[in-house]
């Protein structure tokens, strides 16, 4: 097997890390593997003297509709670079080069196996109004069936494209996202960062409107709890915004603006919750991350991920209550805020959803994930 893995870049974020881990398994593991590239940026750790190819050096600020219009440029660079790498198997990752690479199958004689990697809910993430939404949508239902595997993190963004995009099941497997325990064990938490009289929430992600910051805060302004106290670790397009809603609420001794941290670690090892309020994702690693920390959570129920990750065994429209924590209907704050109030009063269930998200997060460590995805791509491996 000769394999290219193809992404936009290797900046920051969760396809992103994933392909640093595959790169180095599967050069641990003696395969052939090139990094196939449409950006320069490079946030992660690759295998030591691993080449990259670029099929350009585009700006990540590019025009939606210039980016559109490259797509066959690209694919037919792509498909040259197939065929001089003798490549036999591409897998790509996110919606742009998933695009690319069933194109450029097209564009040669060099036959190889197309397989693609989706790791966002695509109804909802393109669901918004403009042309770029509408154009991947569309691109989605034309192109993905000529893929010759689909690999999805999760079984509801598996089910959206089967069920929405007209997608083959058959053509769907299922990894989730892997997560780095042994690195993460090693991290020390600041034990003196947090007040032991309060209780300590802390969440964390980039403050946009997707992820929903403000139904935690609005939470906790319903409850008039002054024992609460909220962390929020990221940066953003509406830090300002969520600024100024905390100080209209008069939270600021309740609500922490922390900005972006490398290392939420140690933040997340001292804390008494981990709360999210997103309104939609792929496979929130975010919520592994805190699991793998030993921290319980409590989160939307956005589709999709959350109630894979904390088995979620019956659907309510009120909290849900499982072994690992707390889910909630998306955007409704009386909930969220019965939700927090729920570990509040039940420090039982909140010491035993500490001892249960250690066990759970065994499912997820990284070796293990990293196998599925060389069983799956090679199965003569």
């Amino acid at each position: 097997m000769k394999l290219a893995i193809f992404i936009y870049s290797l900046s920051g974020g969760g396809a992103e890390r994933v392909v640093s881990y595959l790169l180095l398994y599967f050069v641990k593991n003696n395969i052939q593997v090139s990094l196939i590239c449409m950006n320069t940026m490079v946030s992660y750790e690759i295998p030591d003297g691993l080449e990259i190819y670029y099929i350009e050096k585009s700006k990540h600020d590019e025009n939606g509709l210039f980016k559109a219009f490259k797509i066959p440029i690209l694919a037919y660079r792509y498909s040259r670079l197939m065929k001089k790498l003798r490549i036999t198997h591409s897998i790509s990752f996110l919606t742009r080069p998933n695009f690319v690479n069933i194109l450029s199958s097209k564009l040669t004689q060099h036959k190889y196996k197309v397989i693609t990697n989706e790791r966002a809910f695509p109804s909802l993430q393109y669901g918004y109004k403009g042309f770029q939404s509408k154009f991947n949508k569309k691109m989605i239902t034309l192109l993905y069936n000529k893929s010759d595997l689909i690999i999805a993190n999760s079984y509801g963004n598996a089910e959206d494209l089967v069920n929405n995009f007209g997608v083959s099941p058959e053509k769907m497997k299922i990894v989730h996202n892997p997560i780095h325990l042994e690195k993460i064990n090693e991290i020390d938490p600041i034990k003196s960062y947090f007040d032991k009289n309060k209780f300590n929430m802390i969440t964390v992600g980039r403050l946009t409107t997707g992820k929903n910051f403000a139904l935690i805060i609005n939470a906790i302004y319903k409850l008039k709890n002054p024992l609460l106290k909220l962390y929020i670790i990221g940066d953003g397009s509406l830090y300002g915004q969520l600024e100024n809603l905390i100080n209209n609420l008069k939270l600021n001794d309740q609500i922490v603006l922390m900005g972006f941290d490398s290392n939420p670690y140690k933040y997340l090892k001292s804390a008494d919750l981990f709360v999210f309020g997103s309104n939609h994702e792929g496979f929130p690693n975010v919520l592994l991350e805190a699991m793998s920390c030993g921290i319980p959570v409590l989160s939307t129920n956005c589709k999709s991920g959350p109630s894979e990750i904390m088995e979620l065994k019956e659907l309510k429209n009120d909290i849900m209550i499982t072994n690992y924590g707390i889910l909630t209907p998306t955007n409704n704050v009386d909930l969220m805020a019965k939700g927090i109030n729920y570990f509040v009063q039940n420090d039982e269930y909140l010491m035993r959803c500490r001892d249960n998200v250690k066990k759970r997060i065994q499912d997820f460590k990284k070796e293990k994930v990293l196998k599925e995805y060389m069983e799956i791509i090679n199965p003569n491996t």
